[in-house]
């Protein structure tokens, strides 16, 4: 095909309560040229049987063991040929149309490397309970942890990928984080407010609630490997931010209860 490929990728371990609803928001896309791929890390919840059902619309998948999240992205995109990159986690979901915009955008801004819109924050049945503050950012703000790119809605160019990939696999957390500053470094990103391209699943389970505290030492780790200072914004925000957890995870459970 002449239109350009959104390869996508899904790590996934035991997510059976939410992985039919990503994977049907990726295929159900109206985009022509998708290349789908599957990195399971041997699921046991019936992940699997949900996987065979749509296996002939797949570009690739398997079930096996693996060395966690970051370690499976690396594996699914070292399988991928498209021009346009992207993941979304198990259970998460895309919005319809969102590739088409995607491509239009990229062939229209050359110069861009990374795009990203809005995304919605949902619970386990896909209620919408809150909204991401994503937000334009460069690298010189994402250097200070200005970061606020909705991993779900982001998307970068597969030549990049191959420049400055792969992910960091001493990371859990901030994979993203850490792939964002170096794309960021050669690249112009760009976010398009009022594109809600995603939506960012809540739940008790999730990383984002379950290991949180793990996420601002990681990406000390990126600010102090590229030269930062102790004096820089990111710690400051780091040591605040350590303050006010406690807050923070009670907010986060009182939505979650609501839901």
């Amino acid at each position: 095909m002449n239109t350009p490929r959104v390869s996508i990728v899904t790590p996934s371990f035991n997510q059976a309560r939410f992985i039919e609803a990503t994977i049907r928001s990726v295929l159900e896309q109206d985009h022509p040229n998708i290349e789908y791929i599957i990195m399971d890390g041997g699921s046991l919840d019936g992940s699997v049987d949900i996987i065979k059902k749509y296996e002939q619309k797949l570009s690739h998948w398997v079930s096996e063991p693996d060395d966690g999240q970051t370690d499976a992205l690396n594996k699914g995109f070292e399988k991928a040929n498209g021009d346009i990159f992207a993941w979304i986690n198990s259970d998460d979901t895309y919005e319809p149309g969102v590739f088409k915009e995607v491509v239009d955008f990229f062939e229209k801004n050359p110069e861009v490397g990374l795009v990203y819109g809005d995304a919605n924050f949902i619970d386990v049945s896909g209620n919408k309970i809150g909204t991401f503050p994503s937000a334009q950012t460069n690298y010189a703000k994402l250097r200070t942890g200005y970061v606020h790119i909705p991993q779900q809605s982001a998307f970068f160019r597969a030549e990049l990928w191959r420049k400055v990939g792969p992910l960091d696999p001493d990371f859990f957390f901030a994979m993203d984080y850490d792939l964002w500053v170096r794309l960021a470094k050669v690249t112009k990103i760009v976010h398009l407010p009022g594109k809600v391209w995603a939506n960012f699943r809540l739940h008790t389970n999730a990383k984002t609630i379950a290991a949180d505290d793990r996420c601002w030492p990681e990406m000390l780790k990126v600010h102090y490997r590229d030269g930062g200072s102790f004096f820089a914004m990111i710690v400051a925000k780091y040591y605040l931010r350590k303050l006010l957890s406690p807050l923070i995870a009670w907010n986060r459970s009182r939505k979650l209860s609501k839901s």
